[in-house]
């Protein structure tokens, strides 16, 4: 599991990330704006509130959070399986 250790916001719904393993990776997040729980952010004072929760995720107060994991795909354009290799195990049956 990844955790975001720091993050910069520099224009739109992009995010440059860092990342507990040493991965930087800039994230754009323009797809969610405006949808559902994300017309939140099209305050932007709003979008700018972002805090690292205890678990390495971004929450933006009571409202957001979103895990670190699916950032850091994002962010590097990996695959799950690349992140969580047990998925590629075959499944065991009683």
């Amino acid at each position: 599991m990844r955790k975001v250790i720091g993050f910069k916001v520099p224009d739109g719904f992009r995010l440059e990330l860092n990342f507990d393993d040493g991965v930087h990776g800039i994230v754009n997040l323009s797809d969610l704006a405006g949808k559902g729980v994300f017309a939140f952010w099209m305050d932007r004072k709003a979008f700018e509130n972002i805090r690292i929760g205890s678990s390495g995720e971004l929450s933006w107060g009571d409202t957001i959070d979103l895990c670190a994991d699916s950032l850091y795909l994002r962010a590097t354009g990996k695959k799950p399986r690349d992140l969580f290799p047990l998925l590629d195990r075959e499944p065991i049956h009683a």
